[in-house]
């Protein structure tokens, strides 16, 4: 019996690893999109979230009736609590993708990205996917010191958040109102997007030390 109740709390694990990949996957492909303005690609992430809502909703059905059934305690109970808080996050991230790759499919077939700034939207994405992939990596391990070095991943990406909006701002800035609207809301996104991801992390270090791991 034992054996079946870890071997039901190692597969809300791996369902919250294989969220992790969604997500990740789902803000790559979004970043693809709107810089290359794809719109099979943009779709391609839209429709695809209806996986990471079913996913989250899977782990979270899992995770109450193992609750309800087996009455965990101490860390057991802090594991199974944790991953709702995961699932959640992930599932927000997921969002933030889908926001990015509608923004690609509302300027199609115009791009929405001007040259100048190619480069930093570029690295947003990159830094986005890579966060979710560390995330991924340290929610299968548990590995609370790699996670709490998520940290400075999500500083780069805020760094990389500042270099968009004064570019935007600056005196000479050629593109107008709209386009500085859109790529302010993506910017807004990949940040938002690494937070989510970064606050999965946080929660491995809860799980594994029992202690808060503040921004």
């Amino acid at each position: 019996m034992r054996d079946a109740y870890h071997d039901e709390l190692d597969a809300i694990t791996d369902q919250l690893v294989e969220l992790t990949s969604l997500v990740g996957r789902a803000i790559s492909l979004g970043t693809q999109a709107l810089l290359s303005a794809d719109l099979g690609l943009a779709e391609r992430v839209i429709d695809g979230d209806a996986a990471v809502d079913a996913l989250r909703e899977r782990v979270e059905r899992r995770t109450v009736d193992l609750i309800a059934r087996q009455q965990p305690v101490a860390s057991d109970l802090r594991a199974l609590t944790t991953g709702l808080r995961i699932a959640s996050d992930l599932e927000r991230a997921g969002d933030l993708a889908v926001h990015v790759a509608k923004l690609a499919r509302r300027k199609y077939p115009t791009g929405a990205v001007p040259p100048e700034l190619q480069i930093t939207i570029r690295r947003m994405g990159d830094v986005a996917s890579a966060i979710a992939e560390k995330t991924g990596e340290v929610t299968a391990t548990r590995d609370a010191i790699r996670a709490a070095e998520l940290e400075a991943d999500d500083d780069v990406m805020d760094g990389l958040h500042r270099s968009l909006l004064l570019t935007m701002l600056a005196p000479d800035w050629p593109y107008g109102v709209d386009t500085s609207i859109d790529l302010a809301l993506a910017g807004r996104y990949y940040e938002r997007f690494a937070d989510h991801v970064v606050s999965v992390a946080r929660q491995v270090v809860y799980l594994v030390t029992g202690e808060t791991l503040r921004a």
